[in-house]
């Protein structure tokens, strides 16, 4: 494949293809160590998974309890370390690429274990929860398996597997914070003009 340069042609590239090429390291842009097209990537991804850590903190909050506190703040962090890990790719800084991919590893096993601590009365998200986290936490073993044979014993290709095990681990990740739509159907979001103020068609909204 022809690396494109997007500061000597832009062309009409999907964004899902554009996605892609950011972490394949395909496309760059600027003379910076780091691709600027990874900016659009951490948006791509922060904002969706801040919003969810917010819903699921007002959804299973609960009096005298911290566990969800403790379970969103984990959840804020793991988020900003998958930015890092995102942006940073192991072609542009391979140290520090590893170093936000562990830290959101560990982050996401209190993730995922208060996450099924808290898990409302659904037993169909519930049941997909145990699933997808089981998938994940045995696809680390292979994952460290082959990171070791690359980092310390250096054989050939491993790398190339090890990456292999790192976006599955990724795919069983978003899998699993996706069955909290099951959990969201009893929640609304209302935009509401509470004053009468609105004009245009805006007027529409709820009063």
């Amino acid at each position: 494949m022809v690396p494109l340069c997007l500061r000597d042609h832009w062309r009409p590239i999907s964004r899902a293809l554009v996605f892609y090429a950011i972490h394949c390291n395909y496309i760059g842009y600027g003379n910076g160590k780091y691709s600027a097209l990874g900016v659009m990537a951490i948006d791509v991804i922060l904002g969706p998974r801040f919003v969810l850590v917010g819903l699921w903190y007002l959804l299973t909050a609960r009096p005298n309890s911290n566990l969800p506190k403790f379970v969103a703040y984990t959840g804020l962090f793991r988020t900003l370390t998958c930015g890092g890990w995102t942006y940073v790719t192991s072609t542009d800084d391979h140290d520090w690429h590893d170093i936000f991919m562990i830290s959101y590893l560990v982050a996401t096993l209190p993730w995922t274990i208060g996450c099924l601590a808290l898990s409302p009365d659904n037993a169909r998200a519930l049941k997909y929860r145990k699933y997808l986290a089981g998938a994940f936490f045995g696809t680390l073993i292979p994952l460290i398996y082959f990171f070791i044979q690359h980092k310390v014993h250096k054989v050939a290709g491993a790398y190339t597997i090890y990456a292999f095990f790192e976006w599955s681990l990724v795919l069983f990740d978003v899998a699993f914070d996706a069955v909290t739509a099951l959990d969201f159907e009893t929640f609304e979001l209302v935009v509401k003009d509470v004053k009468g103020a609105s004009k245009g068609y805006v007027y529409w909204l709820p009063k």
